[in-house]
């Protein structure tokens, strides 16, 4: 082949590349008219059976019992119960719209969910907030353990010293967390729960089925399908055993479609704050407690930072929390799968429009919370309530609802868990 065929045919590929219309603009896509986001979560108290009569936790933001008003919001919440939290909103009603979403028989809800609009209303601030107490000048050092094992691992703790220095109270509770993905709820969403429908899901109930949303400027057709891998998850059956003087032992059987762990304490020791993590990196891990997507699950799986969904034990090392004021409170959750959706499908030609009409998401996740330094038995061992908990007359019965969310009075213990008070252990480190 002499120089001129050689020029003339690379010549010719060039004008093809050039000219194919795959390599000369990426697909057009219009975004969706309609968005939905639908979460499940299922908390618990360990060691305890649950209870349909429980009320609605006093004191703690955002938290509404399994017998008491339902409220948006608890599926991100600690409070002990099934959650679901459903919102919409769509391009065509900017002031939202009145919906309604066809569920499943399984979810023994009735037939439908009415979504109501969210009204414009200023933010009250929940009392015992903790953001109220972090504006406060701290003081104390923050104590940073990490990783499952019986004893503390060389180089720990981290010690985090705030006297005197606003900036590390900033560095002492940044870590690794994963950008927000839920509902950006405001004026233009519809939301369920809501003032006309608080009912909660009832134990047994499957979200398992056929969904449907309908309603003003809502796209025709918008139905789904959650199928087993995406249904409300199990309660996690924790166990324990052992002091906070001595290794504390933690156990748990495989959970139903998790994807992955993570373990988490905290505790008050005068003005220090006392924190302990399963993760193998020295985080304060506060911003892990919520809904993670699964290449995430995974990435942070491989980086060890949560532990793997085979994983059925972690030893809290000893010593950790044997100067703990009052007790520690051990907090764990199970990530589930998320269901992502999309209408119509990409189409197979790049160059035809993707005109989206709609997009769903639907997110699962499963907690629970102990306290420790008691034995826990598992759910399905325990005959009856751990010590502390009463099933009437005490702080797991007897009462007769919840008062609204303003009129709640200042964070107090949870119930069921006695000593442990989350607000007083923020308050009492960041500020009296």
């Amino acid at each position: 082949m002499n120089a001129r065929t050689f020029s003339r045919r690379a010549f010719a590929v060039a004008i093809a590349l050039f000219a194919a219309p795959s390599f000369a603009q990426p697909q057009q896509v219009r975004p969706p008219i309609a968005h939905y986001w639908m979460d499940l979560a299922n908390h618990s108290i360990a060691g305890m059976p649950e209870m349909p009569d429980m009320p609605a936790m006093p004191g703690m933001p955002g938290m509404g019992g399994t017998g008491g008003p339902t409220h948006w919001g608890l599926t991100r919440s600690m409070s002990p119960g099934r959650f679901m939290d459903l919102a919409l909103y769509t391009k065509a009603k900017p002031a939202g719209s009145d919906a309604s979403h066809a569920i499943p028989p399984a979810l023994r809800m009735g037939s439908s969910l009415d979504l109501v609009p969210v009204r414009a209303e200023p933010k009250l601030r929940e009392p015992g907030d903790p953001d109220e107490a972090m504006q406060e000048r701290p003081t104390g050092r923050v104590l940073i353990y990490w990783g499952c094992g019986e004893t503390v691992r060389a180089g720990q703790p981290r010690v985090i010293d705030l006297a005197g220095n606003i900036v590390e109270l900033g560095r002492a509770f940044s870590g690794r967390m994963a950008p927000d993905r839920g509902a950006r709820v405001g004026p233009g969403y519809s939301l369920w729960p809501n003032e006309r429908n608080r009912v909660t899901v009832p134990r047994g109930a499957s979200a398992a089925g056929s969904h449907a949303i309908s309603g003003e400027g809502v796209p025709e057709g918008l139905r789904f399908a959650i199928g087993a891998a995406h249904d409300l998850m199990p309660a996690i059956d924790l166990s324990s055993t052992g002091t906070l003087a001595t290794s504390i032992a933690l156990r748990w059987p495989v959970v139903a479609n998790a994807h992955g762990y993570y373990l988490h304490a905290m505790a008050s020791a005068g003005n220090d704050l006392i924190l302990w993590s399963s993760a193998e990196t020295p985080d304060t891990g506060m911003g892990l407690f919520d809904y993670l997507s699964p290449p995430t699950i995974a990435r942070w799986i491989t980086d060890r930072v949560l532990l793997p969904a085979t994983q059925t034990a972690c030893a809290v090392p000893a010593g950790i929390f044997a100067t703990a004021k009052d007790s520690a409170m051990l907090r764990m959750i199970a990530y589930g799968g998320e269901l992502n959706l999309v209408h119509p499908p990409r189409p197979a030609d790049p160059r035809t429009v993707w005109e989206q009409q709609w997009t769903v998401r639907v997110r699962t996740k499963s907690s629970t919370m102990a306290m420790l330094g008691e034995q826990i038995d598992a759910r399905s061992q325990a005959g009856s309530t751990p010590s502390g908990m009463t099933q009437a007359g005490g702080p797991m019965g007897g009462a007769q609802g919840a008062p609204r969310e303003a009129e709640q009075p200042a964070a107090g213990p949870i119930p069921g868990l006695p000593g442990i008070n989350p607000g007083g252990i923020l308050r009492g480190i960041f500020g009296r």
